[in-house]
């Protein structure tokens, strides 16, 4: 997410903190790297002279410059403006009822509406939300026949449509469908174009009228850049936007649409997709995504993540193992098989402090069944004491596993980071504990 900006201010930062005193010229060599690798990140042209304008201001303040450390201030600074560019440091979270929830999604063609649709239901159900699902895409081939089978997967309902050609019809009788099934969010997927045209803003305007939603999302693929930006105007200016739904982000290694469109448009980025599993949707956090992009990492979503997927049991067991510098290579296995439900090991890294560079580090099932052959291939004092394992151990365990010296090698090296990351995330743990029996909130 974000790679390539992301690697090219961080060269920036790491400059800057190499000077003990920086000079005016210093920061506006800065500045000119950062405006650069905006500009080639797609982010509007005005948002990126107002933002490196609001940033000259304050860095070249006497605060700054008579530091002791000016170049993390400056950092300080630009991370302060970068959240301020997102929409701030509290999400936008949508008003909802106990029941009859209506909410609209729309969009051009391919940018996710209807899989969005599902992880919006499903991040509802969570919620305590009972979801019920109408596809009013019905020129597109399958597009129904997607969400229905959608639907089945997480047993949400669907909407059945028939044979109505009527998108005004098959919306009143769902509504009414769903009111008397006791159903207290409804989501509309709308039909999409591959351009904005007046038949299909008098479409939706229609629909909107019938509907009357609380809630009207413009569903846009971050990849496209500012293209994703000049949708949301047009959207905005025939349905009045509650907000951007923003798509295919864990894809984005430019990130000008999620750093432009707030500042560009008034319009909040309120959900984002993170991944292709129906899991993988969020709240968009403007603090944390600078945090990201920064290489600053964004511990929280991660801890929010792992509450979700992991048994709570589990992960007491495991903590007080962590406090106690006991992590073994038998918790690494079955750890492991936990960590990666959270998505790729890589991106997982790119959440914590210090290890977002670390890349290569993805692990497929079929990786898992060596380290299992591997870890099994150990007495059951090196799986307890990996560090004692020295060459000829290595040796040994290779030949027993059918797999390489080199294999064993890499596998103590993941063991090790991973412990490391795990303990890091435990540091963190207090910052969002709410109670004190309850493991991360």
């Amino acid at each position: 997410m974000f790679d390539s900006l992301s690697q090219k201010l961080n060269k920036v930062f790491r400059d800057l903190r190499g000077f003990g005193r920086l000079s005016e010229t210093n920061i506006k060599d800065a500045l000119r790297e950062i405006k650069l690798a905006l500009l080639e990140a797609d982010v509007n042209y005005k948002v990126v002279k107002d933002f490196i304008d609001s940033i000259k201001d304050k860095a070249i303040g006497k605060d700054v410059l008579d530091s002791i450390t000016p170049g993390q201030q400056v950092v300080k600074i630009v991370y302060d403006e970068m959240v301020v560019l997102m929409g701030g440091d509290k999400p936008f979270v949508p008003e909802t009822k106990k029941n009859n929830n209506r909410i609209m999604l729309v969009g051009l063609q391919g940018s996710g509406k209807t899989t969005t649709t599902a992880k919006m239901a499903e991040y509802y159900r969570k919620k305590g939300y009972n979801p019920y699902l109408v596809p009013l895409d019905i020129r597109r081939p399958a597009a129904v026949e997607q969400l229905v089978f959608l639907g089945k997967q997480l047993n949400i309902p669907v909407h059945p449509v028939g044979q109505e050609k009527n998108v005004v019809k098959i919306a009143q009788k769902a509504m009414e469908a769903a009111w008397k099934t006791e159903n207290s969010l409804i989501i509309f997927d709308t039909a999409g174009r591959l351009h904005i045209d007046q038949e299909l803003m008098d479409e939706l305007l229609e629909l909107k009228k019938i509907i009357q939603p609380q809630a009207i999302y413009l569903v846009a693929d971050s990849m496209t850049g500012q293209d994703a930006v000049n949708s949301v105007v047009s959207f905005n200016e025939k349905l009045s936007l509650t907000g951007v739904v923003l798509t295919k982000l864990d894809g984005d290694a430019r990130g000008g649409a999620a750093l432009s469109i707030r500042a560009t448009t008034g319009t909040p980025i309120v959900f984002i997709g993170v991944g292709e599993k129906i899991q993988d949707f969020e709240l968009f956090h403007g603090d944390r995504m600078a945090s990201r992009i920064l290489g600053m990492g964004d511990v929280i979503s991660l801890v929010e993540r792992a509450q979700n997927q992991f048994d709570e049991q589990q992960m007491v067991d495991f903590e007080q193992k962590i406090k106690k510098n006991e992590i073994n290579l038998v918790d690494f296995l079955n750890q492991l098989k936990q960590f990666r439900k959270l998505g790729p090991l890589e991106k997982i890294l790119e959440m914590i402090p210090g290890m977002n560079n670390l890349k290569g580090l993805n692990l497929d099932e079929k990786q898992i069944l060596y380290i299992e052959a591997i870890i099994l291939s150990m007495t059951i004092k090196e799986r307890l004491k990996p560090e004692i394992i020295d060459a000829s151990r290595k040796k040994r365990i290779a030949k027993g596993s059918g797999t390489s010296v080199q294999e064993v090698n890499q596998l103590l090296n993941k063991f090790f980071m991973m412990k490391k990351m795990m303990k890091d995330i435990m540091k963190q743990k207090n910052k969002f504990t709410k109670m004190g029996g309850k493991l991360w909130r």
